[in-house]
């Protein structure tokens, strides 16, 4: 063992102390570890920030931003209350329908956002079916995590995997290489959860379950405009377009409540319908055509266009807590006159218990009723100091684009393609999509910045160079001979699965990249030593990064399930060995399969 070699290890093993302590930030321990391989003259300044222009890190920065795009357009709400409403009110059923569905998600985005995403719809199905909650959130997360081995940028092992390939001289891999055996390790899982779901606890989940779902839903009045798309529609048309994003309480006409509401009932200007929705809808309002809030058009329409303008220009939605000696308390909001007596509009409403059958100006207001004011930055920063209000809270919801929905779709659909094509390099390909989503106003330039994990950018960044020390310096040959000395006469089969498993149990300290960037190059040097194609070993070792759920901390997404489904880490052993096993011996086959000649089927010799 030479010199460079000892530092290298005195590098690698500091790194991995502090990966594994999570004393410094994953991205942080990235920078200090690039930092000492230059400084220790292992790496020269070109390879030590070869990662930041490498096509994984790209892929990734792009992916995050598709990502957005697809949520800011209401794309990823819609196809979660689908899967929602599908599941129907079986257990089984609930399963069958989530899994291939949840992964089908996370194959074209991110596992954490859909898992994310997915958590408060499950939670709902679970209370409203009457099916505890640790049913359902496991196999959820399950298949989040397995849709990402559907194809090659859903996870940034199989992108670091595929650039080892390409720097050694390979083909590399292309999007869709893996996807064969990620929608095994898919059917394997149904059919797993579905076999075995005796074996996952019933628990309904705690009270961070209520937290998740208790300011799910606000009332407030829409308005049907003049001009609007929906004058003259059916009533039960609305209800249906409407069926995922709102439920309609009441409806009326010049201030008359409907008693009647056939669904083959027109709509007419100047109807109200008061609704019940959730936070992001009335954000979502204003990019509604023909469809207002009826609170912000009637104020307009009172205060005339200089009035609207003067509230609205730099406008801002905050939630404010009615106080228990609150001067509001008994009045209703009509005879409050927020907009006369305070400049602000009340565009929501919601009360812990029972639903509201009146308008909101009709509203009697009780002690702890919290009201969505819309209004000036100013006026808004000046009433956080009224007594009448307990607290003012910023409302946090997002926009949808809806009407953009088809183009972000189209946009994604072209990046996949042109990537798996080859028309474009894969990098330039998910760019190129990223760009598109900005520039056609799919998802603001500001949201898209925000969506891109920094931390996950710089953390892959930053490891490339470590993957890269790791063959410069012979380590990587040095590891392999050892493995070498036992595995010389194993069957290919056998060396497969040694290299899943030794990625399945590193990965449980580590992050799924940098067990790949480790473990990648020594798979590398032990196909070469077989004189075997290097591609299944590499790509086995991604996966047992990727696809171990031995533990919950072996991936994030199991940690956002965790405290909601009452989880105990014995739980996720029991259910996760089993499954692990299994999962590695259909990942070693089918790569045996797709790069040795290997059979298919067991009895095909």
């Amino acid at each position: 063992m030479d010199t460079q070699q000892i530092l290298f290890l005195i590098i690698l093993a500091g790194a991995l102390v502090l990966f594994i302590s999570e004393k410094l930030r994953v991205d942080v321990t990235a920078m200090l570890t690039l930092m000492a391989l230059t400084l220790t003259g292992i790496l020269d300044g070109k390879e030590a920030l070869s990662g930041f222009s490498s096509e994984p890190a790209i892929i990734v920065a792009a992916v995050f931003v598709l990502s957005a795009g697809l949520a800011a357009t209401g794309v990823t709400d819609r196809i979660g209350a689908l899967i929602g409403r599908a599941a129907g009110g079986s257990e089984w059923r609930a399963i069958a329908i989530t899994i291939p569905a949840v992964a089908a998600l996370a194959a074209v985005s991110h596992h954490l956002m859909v898992t994310a995403m997915m958590l408060p719809i499950m939670l709902r199905l679970a209370r409203d079916k009457s099916i505890p909650a640790s049913r359902l959130l496991m196999p959820m997360s399950l298949a989040a995590s397995l849709g990402t081995t559907l194809t090659l940028f859903s996870a940034p092992a199989f992108l670091l995997a595929a650039d080892l390939l390409e720097r050694n001289g390979g083909e590399g891999l292309h999007v869709f290489s893996i996807t064969p055996i990620g929608a095994a390790l898919v059917l394997l899982g149904l059919v797993y959860m579905l076999l075995g779901r005796w074996v996952l606890p019933r628990r309904t989940g705690n009270a961070g379950e209520t937290d998740y779902l208790r300011l799910d839903h606000y009332y407030t009045e829409l308005l049907i405009e003049d001009g609007s798309p929906w004058v003259g529609k059916p009533y039960a048309e609305f209800q249906k377009a409407f069926v995922d994003r709102l439920a309609v309480v009441d409806w009326l006409r010049q201030g008359m409540r409907r008693r009647r509401r056939a669904g083959d009932e027109p709509l007419l200007a100047g109807d109200v319908l008061l609704v019940r929705t959730s936070p992001d809808e009335i954000a979502s309002i204003k990019n509604e055509p023909g469809v207002a809030l009826h609170s912000v058009a009637k104020y307009g329409e009172s205060g005339g266009d200089e009035g609207k303008s003067e509230l609205l220009g730099e406008e801002q939605i905050v939630q404010a807590v009615v106080a228990p000696d609150s001067e509001f308390l008994g009045r209703t909001v009509g005879e409050i006159d927020f907009v006369r007596t305070l400049g602000v509009v009340v565009v929501g409403l919601w009360r812990r218990d029972g639903w509201l059958r009146d308008e909101v100006s009709q509203v009697v207001l009780r002690e702890g009723d919290l009201l969505v004011l819309w209004g000036r930055q100013q006026t808004l920063s000046e009433l956080s100091a009224h007594r009448g209000f307990l607290m003012l809270m910023p409302f946090t919801a997002a926009g949808r684009q809806r009407t953009r929905a088809p183009l972000a779709l189209g946009i994604m659909a072209m990046s996949i393609v042109a990537a798996a094509t080859e028309i474009l390099p894969a990098q330039i390909a998910f760019l190129a999509g990223a760009v598109a989503m900005v520039l056609t106003r799919c998802v603001d330039i500001e949201d898209a910045y925000r969506n891109v994990e920094v931390r996950i950018f710089v953390m892959i960044a930053g490891v490339i160079p470590l993957g890269v020390a790791m063959q410069k310096t012979g380590t990587a040959q040095l590891f392999a001979d050892q493995l070498l000395r036992f595995a010389a006469d194993w069957p290919a089969l056998t060396v497969l699965l040694v290299m899943f498993w030794a990625a399945a149990l590193l990965t449980q300290i580590l992050s799924d990249a940098a067990t790949t960037v480790l473990l990648a190059p020594v798979a590398f040097s032990v196909a070469t030593a077989l004189g075997l194609p290097p591609e299944p070993f590499v790509v086995c070792t991604a996966l047992g990064a990727v696809a171990s759920f031995l533990t919950p901390i072996g991936h994030h997404g199991n940690l956002l399930i965790l405290n909601p489904g009452r989880y105990t880490f014995g739980d996720f052993l029991r259910i996760g060995v089993p499954l692990t096993v299994l999962i590695s011996a259909v990942s070693a086959w089918m790569a045996r399969w797709l790069w040795l000649d290997g059979p298919l089927l067991p009895f095909g010799g």
